[in-house]
């Protein structure tokens, strides 16, 4: 799959059903050496209160992705930093 084929995807948290946002405008983060995914950076939703503030991003780490469907992305963010600091 190409991360344009993601675009307009919304991307749902498995742990609490929560809206992180739609895959529009993502990029991808990897380890230089070796050419691993590392995670993909998300834009929080605007709304009107931070319309003239910074732009946000949320991060999710590729392991905690779980299904990429026809029109969503499942995550599991709850699991996936549980694992992330118990190493």
């Amino acid at each position: 799959m190409r991360i344009s084929e993601m675009t307009g995807k919304e991307v749902i948290n498995l742990g609490d059903g929560a809206r992180l946002g739609i895959v529009s405008e993502c990029d991808l983060t990897f380890d230089s050496h070796s050419g691993v995914i590392g995670g993909l950076l998300l834009p929080k939703r605007k709304t009107i209160f931070n319309f003239l503030g910074e732009s946000q991003i949320t991060t999710i780490p590729w392991q905690a992705i779980k299904r990429i469907g026809d029109e969503v992305v499942i995550v599991d963010l709850n699991n996936a930093y549980e694992r992330m600091y118990s190493r």
